[in-house]
């Protein structure tokens, strides 16, 4: 299957925005490593109007104009992997979670790793809030944008509230 994708600048590097005609399924970083998101061919496009809407979007978050997200998204992942990334959808604008806190959330209290795992693969950065979750004490833990565009996006969230 071949995906369309277009990149972007941001505040945060180079995004690189992925749907397909069910909605977006990823917003890659410049560094992604490729076995985090596995998607097969991809296709620069211009004129889809769902990157065309989480382009735009994405601009609006940045510029301090938008807290939500209102796009189509198609999660490819596990049962397991689409619980907790659901559940990060859930975690309000400049608030965070721990991945106990989530684990609880999705009825799996003891799964505070496997947690951790399906947040480190979500493939929808910044859209599904996954850099919005930290470690139980706080600090700020694993991020595939980086500990960096982590802390930009905390800050830049707290900033607007």
């Amino acid at each position: 299957m071949t995906y369309a994708c277009r990149m972007m600048t941001s505040p945060v590097g180079e995004l690189t925005l992925v749907a397909n005609e069910a909605g977006l399924m990823a917003v890659l970083w410049q560094d992604d490593d490729p076995r985090r998101v596995r998607l097969s061919q991809r296709v620069e496009h211009r004129d889809h109007p769902v990157l065309d809407e989480a382009a735009l979007q994405l601009a609006e978050y940045f510029a301090g104009q938008r807290e939500a997200f209102d796009l189509p998204l198609h999660f490819v992942g596990t049962d397991f992997q689409k619980s907790v990334w659901t559940a990060l959808l859930t975690i309000p604008f400049g608030e965070t979670r721990s991945y106990a806190d989530i684990a609880r959330q999705i009825g799996k209290p003891s799964a505070c790793r496997a947690v951790g795992a399906a947040n480190g693969r979500n493939p929808l950065s910044i859209i599904v809030p996954c850099h919005r979750v930290v470690g139980a004490n706080g600090a700020l833990t694993g991020f595939a944008g980086g500990l960096k565009a982590k802390s930009h996006l905390l800050g830049l969230e707290r900033k607007f509230i």
